[in-house]
């Protein structure tokens, strides 16, 4: 592994230990397949541990991994015939959210997305993935454009949350973020969103009103981040650990209470282990996703938007 987290050490440390023997194997006469084959035993029950018991602090560490794929990994993965539009025709272009056309199964459909960086240069550029007003303008824009052409969305949600600079917050940050709820719940053709990394606050909102919302088995949703609740709650952001811990911010979590319909599940190690398999199982999910909702007239899609809404959470009537 390049980038190894901190829980992931102990798998790391065996696998250079089997690839040391090994190599040792390979470069000398002594036969030690039988302690390499004990090794990778142990090591394959090792990963079963780790990767199947993760805790909400490490999702959240998996859902921020450096490698793990992003919105333009997956349009390429998934789609074809990719054509992304730029600007918002108001102000400009905002690199952090990516917005085009593209064909799935031969059809037409309109891809939105949080876009991060994988280096510094290109965080600075993606603005780390965190949207200015500008783009949920121009996702809004190519979603009333899906709308007339009777395209069905995607929409791919990756972000800490949208940009909190004064230059947004000038440019009218939270109108457009408003803007878009508003106009998502009214829009008559199939969106599909899906988590696919960090699901922050209303950045994430602003492009997460759907008809199905899917999550990545090791992405996260939350009104806030688990550091900005602990500064918020203890006045200490160390205790974030903490704080994930109780903000029910997992797939699992959610899907509990009926936040989102689909938990994605992930190669062992993280969607950024293997990709290809990883865009295979998102698209099981949207393919049936797909073929549910356009079965729908757009009054049905309507109606049924309203009750899910209407159904998640819990609460009690005094």
């Amino acid at each position: 592994m390049k980038y190894a987290l901190d829980f992931e050490k102990p798998i790391v440390n065996l696998r250079e230990k089997i690839a040391e023997l090994k190599s040792f194997t390979t470069d000398s006469d002594i036969d030690l397949s039988k302690e390499i084959s004990t090794l990778e035993k142990r090591l394959e029950v090792l990963e079963n541990d780790i990767y199947g018991n993760l805790q909400p602090w490490q999702r959240v560490q998996m859902a921020r991994h450096q490698e793990r794929p992003t919105t333009l990994d997956y349009i390429g993965e998934l789609f074809t015939n990719f054509i992304e539009f730029h600007g918002d025709r108001l102000y400009g272009d905002d690199e952090a959210i990516v917005s085009g056309v593209a064909l799935y199964q031969g059809k037409p459909i309109t891809v939105i997305g949080h876009q991060r960086g994988r280096d510094t240069k290109e965080n600075i550029r993606r603005n780390f993935g965190m949207p200015h007003p500008e783009g949920y303008r121009k996702a809004l824009r190519h979603m009333h454009q899906a709308e007339k052409f009777n395209r069905p969305i995607i929409s791919f949600i990756d972000t800490k949350g949208a940009y909190p600079g004064k230059a947004a917050e000038e440019r009218g940050q939270s109108e457009a973020i408003a803007r878009n709820l508003m106009e998502m719940a009214g829009l008559k053709v199939p969106i599909i969103c899906i988590v696919i990394g960090e699901g922050g606050s209303g950045g994430a909102l602003g492009l997460g009103v759907g008809d199905h919302i899917h999550m990545l088995e090791n992405s996260t949703y939350s009104v806030i981040s688990p550091e900005g609740a602990a500064a918020l709650l203890w006045k200490d952001s160390g205790l974030a650990q903490q704080a994930a811990e109780n903000m029910k911010i997992t797939s699992y979590d959610l899907k509990e209470l009926d936040v989102v319909d689909e938990i994605i599940p992930e190669p062992r190690g993280g969607a950024h282990r293997d990709i290809t398999v990883q865009a295979e199982y998102i698209e099981a999910v949207l393919a049936k996703s797909l073929q549910q909702l356009t079965d729908f007239s757009p009054g049905e899609l309507l109606e049924n938007r309203w009750e899910k809404y209407q159904k998640i959470g819990e609460y009690k009537q005094l």
